[in-house]
């Protein structure tokens, strides 16, 4: 069996290497270097910057811990981004190591699909390659969207492809845009020494999660005089050569060195030669697919970015194992019910299944058809110890003590999020989860402490 997937980003590599190894015969075209948006330009540089973040945060408050680290801390930026490129390019050869271990055929170049069962690849000397196939696997990713007004000249007006290669933090910024990328981007930079604007249309920042979530974000913003405009869009804008101005819609006028838009990310299905051999397309561009992520063509797969599921990393990858499990004939559908999302911004944010505010937009009442745990870090000893008091596990059921969504805010979130994605993954009840033992003194107590909540029987809180 043969099989090419177009796209070397986490779906893409990690979907090669597993059909490799249950026996097909994989080719796999990048055009870039292998990992994709999230290890080049997403997800990994961001973290090694929010590292560096962490670091500088812990070393300005030393003093509450006794320990006196030798005057006020500074930033060598050159540093900073070095590292990042050293992490960046150690894990692009451990992918690449893999994929060879594994067997899999990569190819540098651009693929587009000619037929059922042929690609063509063409190579960066202009050469092209036809590659026969049984299956294709479509996994090319998203690129950063903006509005045609902002005419993005990569210049004043940027997006976060930019930022993260920039070779020193900016002067001043504005952002458009206060979601993942905003955030993450604006705390770590204002942190830098860079004067930063989040503008965000919507009446929060942070909109996509609840509404007590946006607070605790917005609350720390403020307490590190990071500037945030909520409730008011841009209206126009205006690059000149040395800094951008916008004008908002409430009139209010800014100007700052550079403009960062970060606004969201759409599919990239250019030139893979969808339309030549059928492959149907959503009104909003994404590739259609059923639920077991085949395309309207039946050899032809689709995964990650360019389908209408969340955009996360490991969303596709597991798109690319249920994609290739159905290519080896398997009966494995894709569930999206449990899609854990995190944003690395200090606290962190990390929610899971059903948000209240979902809810109720759609009609639902609390106590009436959902209940609601909850419980603050600073009751736990851990938090108090570690000084990490910021932050809430709050949890939701159904009127059965179903579990169905979680939000977790604070130090680790990301991490301690794993725990209420299975339980609601596999649809355990609260009495359930909370049944088993939570090691003490953790910062996943908080877990088992709004689980008991849901019952009004959390011993540590009032």
């Amino acid at each position: 069996m043969k099989i090419t997937i177009i796209g070397a980003g986490p779906g893409g590599y990690e979907a090669a290497i597993y059909a490799a190894k249950k026996g097909a015969e994989v080719v796999l075209v990048e055009k870039d270097a292998v990992g994709g948006t999230c290890l080049n330009r997403g997800c990994i540089p961001t973290k090694a910057f929010l590292a560096s973040y962490d670091t500088l945060k812990a070393v300005e408050a030393s003093q509450d811990f006794g320990i006196n680290a030798g005057g006020e801390a500074s930033v060598d930026y050159p540093f900073i981004l070095a590292r990042k490129n050293k992490v960046m390019g150690s894990l692009v050869k451990g992918i690449e190591f893999l994929c060879d271990k594994a067997g899999v055929k990569v190819i540098k170049g651009v693929g587009c699909i000619k037929d059922a069962h042929t690609v063509t690849v063409t190579k960066e000397d202009g050469t092209a390659e036809d590659i026969a196939t049984d299956f294709v696997i479509l996994a090319t990713g998203s690129v950063p969207v903006a509005p045609a007004f902002f005419k993005v000249d990569r210049k004043r007006v940027i997006t976060s492809d930019e930022i993260l290669d920039f070779d020193h933090a900016p002067q001043s910024l504005i952002i458009v845009g206060g979601g993942v990328i905003g955030c993450e981007i604006g705390q770590f930079l204002h942190a830098m020494g860079t004067e930063v604007t989040i503008v965000e249309a919507l009446p929060r920042i942070m909109a996509t999660m609840d509404e007590d979530v946006s607070k605790q974000i917005t609350r720390q913003f403020k307490k590190e005089k990071l500037k945030v405009i909520a409730g008011d869009g841009i209206a126009e804008v205006n690059p000149s050569e040395a800094s951008v101005s916008v004008k908002l819609s409430s009139g209010k006028e800014l100007t700052a060195e550079y403009l960062l838009i970060a606004v969201g990310r759409a599919p990239f299905t250019k030139g893979a030669g969808l339309e030549e051999t059928g492959v149907k397309l959503t009104d909003k561009g994404f590739v259609e697919v059923d639920n077991h992520m085949r395309t309207s063509v039946p050899n032809i797969y689709a995964i990650g970015d360019i389908v209408p599921s969340a955009q996360l990393a490991h969303v596709a990858s597991k798109e690319g194992f249920v994609a290739v499990e159905n290519i080896f004939g398997e009966d494995k559908v894709m569930s999206y019910h449990a899609v854990p999302g995190c944003v690395f911004t200090n606290p962190e944010l990390a929610s899971c299944g059903a948000l209240e505010k979902d809810l109720i937009a759609n009609g639902k009442e609390v106590n009436k058809d959902y209940r609601i745990g909850t419980f603050d870090f600073k009751s736990l000893g851990k938090a108090q110890a570690s000084g990490h008091t910021t932050g809430f596990v709050k949890v939701i059921t159904d009127m059965n003590d179903v579990l169905i969504g979680a939000e977790v805010v604070g130090a680790r979130a990301s991490d301690m999020l794993q725990v209420l994605t299975t339980a609601i993954e596999l649809r355990l009840t609260a009495e359930q989860v909370s049944s088993s033992i939570f090691p003490h003194p953790t910062m996943c107590e908080a877990i088992g402490e709004a689980l008991h909540d849901l019952h009004g029987m959390s011993v540590n809180k009032v």
